[in-house]
This record gives C-alpha cells, structure tokens and sequence, in this order.
C-alpha cells in the first residue's frame, strides 16, 4: 500500500472502524460495499482509493483490525501476568469480554467469509496466535523466576495448551451462548500452573 498522508490515514482507518463495527452489530453476510459507504458517509471512489481490492480487501483489514483488538482488549492485564491476583484479573478480562461479546466472533466471522485457508487470512491468525501466546509465555516465565511456577515447566507448551483451551471454549461459547466451558478452561489451566509448584 503506498504511504498515505496523515489525512489518507484518518480517512482509510475512519472507513476500516466503520466497516468494522457494522460487521460486529450485524454480521459479514450481512455487510455490503454500500452499508459500508452509508455508515462512513465515504463515496465509492475513496472506499476503492483505499481499499481497491474491494469488498475482500476491506475485510483481510478489518480481520487485522479485529486481531489486534482481541490482544488490545486484554491489556494491561495480559502484560501483567506478575502474580497470581494478576493472573485472575487476566482470567477475569478475557471471560468478561467475550461474555459480553456474545455468540458473534467478529475475527472467526470475517476469517471465515474469507476462506480461513487462504494464505492473507492464514496469516492474520497465525499472528495473532503467535503475539497472544507469547504474552501468556512470557508471565509463565515471569511466575517462574519468582518461584511461583515449575521452573521445568516449558513456558511456551503452557501458554499453547492455555489458548487452546481460550479458542476451545470460545468455540463453545459461539454455538451455545454460555462461557462456561471457556471458565473452566481458563480455571483449570491457570491452577496446573499454580499446582505445578506443589
């Protein structure tokens, strides 16, 4: 994408929440080119100025835009993971948000109306399974220098199987409207890691 001005920002980035938040309130399928110009008040010169893949394009940004949101959403308390309290104020911040997100996933949505095997969506998630994962390994290692954790624990498999367990009760939480499963997910994989050290 060639370097846009400071005003080609605000405006590129005004079109991409705009699409996004329609997206949240009523879903990809039902989402239109033309909902997107009335909800930004943009002409369709500028959406495809911006966005001049169209329609796909503008969704592989609003995939990235929700990725980083996902990881926004938790802070400061995922850079926190310094002491237990902590970790529980972590636990509390991702069952709260996704509580209150409900049964639409606004990053599952958009990957999937994009193919989530084509390689740009791929890669959205992958890099954002790569940056959450590694936050959560670096408080496991946090917690183990401060002998709160096994320190033959490997800090990355833990952090694996915790967002596993996220994404997989997640999942659940999409099909059933209870986060009951991503509770205990969350639960049980923080006391392994606080029972590792008994």
């Amino acid at each position: 994408m060639p370097t846009l001005t400071r005003k080609g920002a605000a405006t590129r980035q005004r079109i991409l929440e705009g699409a996004a938040a329609h997206i949240r309130e009523f879903g990809v399928a039902a989402t239109t080119l033309d909902d997107v110009l009335a909800t930004t008040a943009t002409s369709k010169s500028q959406l495809f100025h911006y966005f001049p893949g169209g329609r796909e394009e503008l969704l592989l940004a609003v995939a990235r835009f929700e990725a980083g949101r996902v990881l926004e959403n938790q802070q400061p308390a995922l850079g926190e993971l310094t002491s237990w309290p902590a970790w529980q104020r972590w636990r509390d911040t991702v069952v709260d948000h996704y509580r209150s997100q409900g049964r639409l996933c606004p990053l599952n949505s958009v990957t999937s109306q994009l193919g989530s095997r084509t390689p740009a969506a791929q890669a959205v998630v992958v890099e954002l399974v790569r940056r959450w994962q590694a936050e959560i390994a670096t408080g496991v290692r946090h917690m183990q220098q401060a002998g709160e954790i096994d320190p033959g624990l490997d800090p990355d498999h833990a952090a694996a199987a915790l967002l596993a367990g996220i994404q997989g009760g997640v999942l659940i939480q999409m099909s059933t409207g209870e986060v009951t499963h991503l509770e205990a997910a969350l639960d049980m994989g923080i006391a392994h890691l606080r029972d590792s050290r008994a």
